[in-house]
This record gives structure tokens, sequence and C-alpha cells, in this order.
């Protein structure tokens, strides 16, 4: 498998130079020609490569948008940090920047509460799309029939009482935060936390990230949370306007 993996990323590197027949990228690995065709294929059917009407091999489309996404995700961070702790100094909660990947939220920054009181998240710990105020941001944003499809396609675990369990509910909550512009986790993922989140926008107006403000329900109701929307509202704007992108969409 390993010696698998790094014939594709020797495929991938030698493309980066520009396109190669299937008899050079065999001869790039020194790997037979039906090796070579193997792993083009199947670089193929995920968009890393792409083959062109001469029968050579190019870079996919695949390839660009995930280095995108990449190079999108850590450059929010840093642009994010400053605003992000300045909310988490005005609010004194735990204030959460995340990103959507591989179909889950990942929590790329995260800023403690000052209360002895704290939530388990961590930067790099993962949430599921359907109950956290950050993955509903995430998922609002994207086109009807992507979202439709991308929900269906979605499990809907108990977490909590309080957990949406049918694509239909979810669906309904999208589109109320893409009206409102906001999403809110009500104890839906851990019982006694609740969470409201706003997206970050990027170049191009789509969301590229979501931050949240969370708190345990011991230290603040969800009704004092929700008085927090506008300021963190503000802050995402401001992430968004400095990133380069455009908060009002």
């Amino acid at each position: 498998m390993a010696q698998t993996v790094d014939r594709a990323l020797v495929i991938l590197a030698s493309l980066a130079e520009g396109p190669a027949s299937l008899e050079q990228a065999a001869a790039r690995i020194g790997v037979h020609k039906s090796t070579a065709l193997r792993l083009l294929r199947t670089l193929e059917e995920h968009g890393f490569v792409h083959r062109q009407s001469d029968y050579r091999y190019r870079l996919g489309g695949k390839l660009f948008s995930l280095a995108q996404l990449a190079l999108e995700s850590i450059d929010v961070r840093v642009v994010a940090a400053p605003h992000l702790a300045d909310l988490n100094e005005r609010c004194g909660h735990t204030v959460h920047l995340a990103v959507y990947e591989d179909g889950e939220v990942t929590y790329v920054d995260k800023l403690e509460s000052r209360y002895p009181v704290r939530m388990y998240s961590r930067i790099g710990k993962r949430a599921p799309l359907t109950a956290s105020a950050v993955g509903k941001v995430l998922l609002a944003d994207l086109p009807e029939a992507r979202r439709r499809e991308l929900v269906e396609a979605l499990e809907f675990p108990a977490y909590t009482a309080r957990s949406l369990r049918l694509p239909g509910e979810l669906l309904t909550e999208l589109e109320l935060v893409r009206k409102q512009g906001w999403a809110v986790d009500r104890g839906e993922y851990e019982e006694t936390v609740n969470c409201v989140a706003v997206p970050i926008r990027g170049v191009d107006g789509r969301v590229i990230a979501a931050c949240s403000v969370s708190t345990p329900t011991v230290v603040a109701p969800l009704a004092a949370l929700r008085r927090l929307v506008p300021d963190l509202l503000r802050t995402a704007e401001a992430v968004s306007q400095e990133y380069g992108g455009r908060a009002d969409q």
C-alpha cells in the first residue's frame, strides 16, 4: 500500500511539470505501463488527474480545489486570530474557528473560556455537521441541490435528546440559517453545551469557515448566548473584510 501511494504521489508531482503520456508516466516511476495505467485510472476517478483528448494526462481540477481549500483554511486562521482573541476577551466564553473537511467539521483554532467550567473540544477535533452550529453554518452556504444531496447522505445519530434525526429537519433549519445569517446548537451534540455560530467568507463571497461562541449551560443560558450574536457577526465581518471576502452575501 505504501509503495502504491508513493508511486501515485510521484506521478502527481511529475504531472505538475506538464502533461504526460502513459509511457512517460510509467517511465517516471519505473513501472510497467499496466501498473501506471491502474494508478492513473484511480487518480482520474477521484478527479486528481484528467485524460486529455490526445490521451496525455494532466493534473485534475480536484487537486487544485483541495489545494485552494487547504490554503484558505491556513490563511483564515492567521487572519482571524486577533479578532477571535478580542471576542474571547470581551465575552469570556469559548471561541472556536472551524472549517468543512471530509464530511465533518474540523476545529482549526480555539480560545478557552475564562470560567472554570470548560469544554473538551480541541484544535483538530471533529464535530458532526448535523449537530453543531458551525456545521449548520458551513452546510447552509452550499447551493440548494448540493446541500440537499449532502444532507440526505448524512447519518443522524442521537447524540442527545435534542439532536436532529431527519434530513428534512436539518434542511428546514438550514434555510433559516441562510436567512438570519447565524446558527445555533441547542445542546444537540453535548447535552450541557450550547453554541451560536456565524460564517466567515472568502474572496469570492462563499463561506470558508465558521466562528462560534460556546458555553456550558451552567455558565450561561441559551438566551444569554443569543445576545452575543451581534458581536459575533461583527467579528466575522471584520475577519471576512480583512481576508478580502464580502461579509454581506
